[in-house]
């Protein structure tokens, strides 16, 4: 049986893609715009034959409304104004009712229990405007799974209307944290991008910093401290097992999975020098890949691995460059004003996101590869650590603010963003939290 979650007793089918007619070419968002206007959507509540499957089609469709409306794209009417319900409009909507309702688009549900006691969710995307269906897709699982359906299925209607993969179907992995600012207890935790099924994976009794996903497995990355000695670690979500991947000398910084999960790109300091390094998983063989005498750290892949984008002070500022992935061909790619930190590379392999620091303030920005396009997005007193959604169109982060009367407290919360600058939103975790570190879509 697969492993979903880390769970062994969740159990998912492959969808099965109904019969399904063209969508009108009319009925689609354009992500790249700056500012759009959500498209108002329809979605009864899934209906099924019992009390039972009422509930869960009730709170599947308000994951999926949750979903959709955070994006920013969509706009939930209120079912207060329907008039078909889900389970008739399955067979059959009555188009001229939602129009009347101004959706332009409609999403109905039904659930059916098997002869094996698991559950058979079957839902369909209907274009109103041109009477049809845009898609329908039936998946089978256990109950205790729904959640994990809804995020799929808001995958679903997302990709079909956005023509954009969805990126609900993920985790956040970041540091929580709690205690005063100058002894701050930090625990390595996850949950899913909307805040839910939270659960802590450290116990807090060392220091963990700078979590990262493997893009392959259901594996992290960070770095702990462990009797006051930096080491990096991996942490198999599944088993609850870490292994160390060496103790290196000095300081260890910033370390991150290659493309194809088969490397590690980390800083080490040696004699108050820090460089690029890789690891192979494989064969624990350490490559240099920079030999400059000044800081440089915070390595990212591209999503090829082909180049590696980094942070130096090589130029007498702190400022990014990108350099091949045998560490040749280094060239600076940032001129402006201010300094430049944690690079990370977007999975779709067109921009790189950063921090900037500019006259006391901080800024998430993101830039092409080559150097052209800086684009700033969010600001705050300071934000920091950004790190991309699996189809590369949200960015994730955290902002910090001073608390109390003297402001030597503070505080830290985990915030999303479009890539346009548009709908930051906040994502709940039950203690302040850092560092967040987006997955892949799960497997």
């Amino acid at each position: 049986m697969k492993k979903l979650y880390g769970i062994l007793a969740l159990v998912f089918a492959a969808a099965l893609t109904l019969a399904a007619t063209p969508a009108s070419a009319d009925l689609k968002i354009d992500v790249t715009r700056g500012r759009a206007d959500p498209m108002p959507i329809a979605m009864p509540d899934f209906k099924g034959s019992t009390a039972e499957d009422n509930e869960l089609g009730r709170k599947m469709v308000q994951v999926i409304n949750n979903n959709l409306t955070r994006s920013g794209l969509f706009r939930v009417i209120d079912p207060r104004a329907y008039i078909q319900d889900s389970m008739a409009a399955q067979a059959g909507p009555r188009f001229g009712e939602w129009r009347a309702i101004n959706a332009q688009a409609l999403v109905t549900g039904v659930l059916s229990k098997t002869g094996d006691g698991r559950t058979r969710v079957e839902f369909r995307l209907w274009d109103v405007l041109a009477e049809q269906q845009m898609v329908g897709m039936a998946y089978m699982t256990t109950p205790t799974n729904w959640r994990r359906i809804a995020h799929i299925i808001s995958d679903a209607i997302y990709k079909r209307i956005t023509g954009e993969e969805g990126y609900f179907d993920s985790r956040l992995v970041y540091i929580s944290e709690t205690g005063p600012a100058n002894a701050r207890v930090k625990r390595l935790a996850i949950m899913d991008q909307d805040g839910e099924n939270h659960r802590y994976l450290t116990d807090g009794r060392t220091l963990v910093l700078t979590p990262r996903f493997s893009p392959t497995e259901q594996k992290i990355t960070y770095m702990a401290y462990y009797n006051n000695k930096p080491r990096v670690y991996i942490y198999d979500i599944d088993s609850g097992r870490q292994t160390v991947l060496g103790d290196f000398p000095g300081m260890t910084f910033a370390p991150r999975f290659s493309p194809d999960g088969r490397k590690v790109v980390m800083s080490l300091s040696k004699n108050g020098n820090s460089d690029i390094y890789t690891l192979d998983l494989g064969s624990r063989a350490v490559t240099q890949l920079t030999r400059d005498n000044s800081i440089n750290t915070s390595p990212s892949f591209a999503p090829d691995s082909k180049q590696v984008v980094f942070e130096s002070d090589r130029g007498g500022t702190q400022q990014l460059y990108v350099m091949n992935a045998n560490g040749s061909g280094v060239k600076r790619i940032t001129f402006g004003d201010g300094r430049y930190a944690n690079p990370v590379w977007s999975p779709r392999g067109d921009l790189i996101a950063f921090t900037k620091m500019l006259k006391g303030q901080f800024y998430i920005g993101v830039i092409r590869p080559d150097g052209s396009g800086e684009r700033l997005i969010t600001q705050s007193f300071h934000v920091e650590g950004p790190t991309w959604s699996p189809n590369g169109r949200v960015l994730a982060y955290f902002k910090e603010a001073p608390t109390g009367a003297r402001r030597t407290g503070r505080t830290a919360n985990i915030y999303t963003i479009d890539l346009t600058g548009y709908n930051e939103q906040r994502v709940s975790t039950p203690l302040d939290g850092s560092d967040p570190a987006w997955s892949p879509l799960n497997k």
